[in-house]
């Protein structure tokens, strides 16, 4: 019933974009889900480990190729994630889909390799206050620990994923300019990092800003290693991922359920929703290899765990319309009765 209802309303899509963006490079996008670290990090009532064991497994038989899964680092900063071990060494994983990791320091990535962890990730801000705030240091600091982690994980042949904040405006310092963008997105580069996810943190882009970005970023990095990491503040996240599809970005970002925000970021939204892009994606005829039921019974499982609705728009649109068929269905079993009397 509720694939049936997917496809009634992807037709609504324009044909005519289904056909200029299935024409680029490549048919398929990679959806990396962070909903169990980025997104539950900001949860003030603490997740019990099962739970978000379950939520991990549960987005991996979901056909979700990639799954965010926590956060080594000190619980004095981010208690959500005091628990990491405890995680990452509980899940039954899923042969083809990798784990990452999020590690802030080589402290971080001497605790993941203890756990078993196979890939990393680092982040660094593009703004001075933005790193202050974060990791309290400067940005020349920031891209030192960032070279350094990236060595350590290196050395114990991890796989290392950079991700870049604030790439698109910052709470404190307002506009960012995109060069400097490029210039992070390069260091990362030649630290090591096979791939960098490119934050817009509060939400604050538009489709405009992420083109002037992209094409200062894009000299200097390959488009197939960069990612989009949107959050939805203003209502602009899909938007923005629809322009870095046209620059033939086919990495994505993204939470289950929308879920997410940043603790050092007053008043972002939570991040874009795995289910309204993979909905939109495949609409458009894009590849993802995601199952959208799987995902949306996830979405709601989570959310009625952390008592709320979800803040998935193809959620709720989609529940809309289940409800509209079976409503016909029944008004369509009632005239059947009424004919045989």
């Amino acid at each position: 019933m509720l694939r049936s209802t997917t496809r009634l309303l992807s037709r609504s899509l324009l044909p005519s974009a289904r056909q200029h963006y299935t024409t680029k490079a490549s048919n398929y996008v990679k959806i990396v889900e962070v909903g169990p670290r980025d997104g539950l990090q900001n949860e003030k009532q603490l997740i019990p480990a099962a739970v978000k064991i379950e939520l991990i497994e549960r987005l991996a038989n979901a056909g979700l190729p990639i799954v965010e899964s926590t956060s080594f680092v000190s619980p004095k900063w981010v208690p959500q994630m005091g628990d990491n071990r405890e995680v990452f060494m509980g899940i039954k994983q899923k042969p083809g889909v990798s784990y990452p990791v999020l590690t802030p320091n080589v402290k971080g990535v001497e605790s993941a390799v203890a756990a078993g962890a196979k890939e990393v990730a680092m982040f660094t801000a593009v703004t001075e206050t933005f790193n202050k705030k974060n990791t309290n240091c400067t940005t020349a600091e920031a891209v030192e620990r960032l070279r350094q982690v990236a060595r350590a994980a290196l050395d114990k042949n991890l796989k290392v994923r950079g991700y870049v904040s604030v790439v698109l405006g910052c709470p404190y310092e307002g506009p960012v300019d995109p060069v400097k963008v490029a210039e992070l997105a390069k260091e990362c580069y030649d630290a090591g990092c096979y791939e960098i996810s490119l934050g817009d943190t509060i939400g604050i882009g538009t489709p405009g800003s992420m083109a002037r970005m992209l094409d200062e970023v894009l000299k200097v990095v390959p488009a197939e290693i960069v990612s989009v990491h949107c959050h939805d503040t203003y209502g602009q996240a899909l938007a923005n991922i629809l322009k870095a599809l046209e620059y033939g970005i086919r990495i994505v970002d993204s939470s289950v359920a929308g879920l997410g925000g940043c603790p050092y970021a007053p008043g972002a939204k939570g991040n874009v929703a795995t289910e309204d892009v993979v909905y939109m994606l495949h609409g458009m005829g894009f590849e993802t290899g995601a199952d959208m039921d799987k995902l949306l019974e996830t979405g709601q499982w989570i959310s009625d765990i952390l008592g709320r609705p979800t803040n998935s728009r193809a959620a709720s649109a989609l529940m809309i319309a289940k409800e509209r068929q079976k409503q016909q269905q029944q008004q369509q079993q009632q005239q059947q009765q009424k004919a045989r009397l």
